[in-house]
């Protein structure tokens, strides 16, 4: 097994007390979007974990978006960093550039699209390029999941935000105030967003778990 597909089996270990497919998911719906309000919120461990659920309860391909700028991205910290992947396949919309991007391993049940390489011609996405590579995306995969950085982080995200079935907020426990989430829950829907739920990562148990899960 390589180190890449090493850190994301590792990441999709950890998964969020919500089983997110069972919970949120309608299956008529096929690309997701998560996001947060602030960084540092996990997720990135969120989207591995979508897409390791989604891969394991349907029958056909799911394809994890890196869609995210951060240095702590999953292209980051896969070392995918030189690999093309989502930038140059909204600039190349062929057959060709599709398998060249989209990368798969064989420990893991779903594929990857990386980020790719910025260039000063990918400086920002453009909504009908978006759009229709998003179309071109679903004819190939039953689910799509994209990991894409804060709100207030990236233009980006709001662009994803409307052309997406789904938006997933993620929210740090103790980390978010309650004040930012409702004010990125208000801006995501202001831009065309429909918001499926949240999740509420790395939540501290001040009782034992087991006594939660009775509550």
């Amino acid at each position: 097994m390589n180190g890449n597909s090493r850190m994301l089996q590792h990441l999709a270990k950890a998964p969020s007390e919500i089983n997110l497919v069972s919970t949120m998911l309608d299956p008529a719906q096929q690309v997701f979007l998560l996001t947060s309000a602030g960084s540092q919120s996990g997720t990135t461990t969120s989207a591995v974990t979508l897409a390791n659920q989604l891969a394991k309860a349907s029958m056909g391909q799911v394809l994890l978006i890196d869609a995210s700028l951060s240095a702590t991205s999953l292209t980051q910290q896969s070392d995918l960093r030189r690999a093309p992947g989502l930038l140059e396949l909204l600039e190349n919309q062929t057959s060709e550039q599709l398998a060249a991007s989209v990368l798969s391993f064989p420990e893991l049940p779903f594929h990857l699209l990386p980020l790719g390489q910025r260039t000063a011609q990918s400086e920002q996405l453009m909504q009908e390029k978006t759009s229709q590579l998003l179309s071109l995306l679903k004819r190939h995969f039953r689910f799509i999941v994209i990991d894409a950085d804060a709100v207030y982080a990236s233009a980006d995200t709001l662009i994803f935000s409307s052309l997406v079935d789904g938006v997933i907020l993620v929210i740090g426990a103790e980390e978010t105030r309650w004040e930012v989430a409702q004010a990125a829950t208000h801006r995501l829907t202001q831009n065309g967003a429909h918001i499926l739920g949240t999740v509420f990562n790395r939540r501290k148990y001040y009782m034992p778990k087991w006594l939660y899960d009775q509550l």
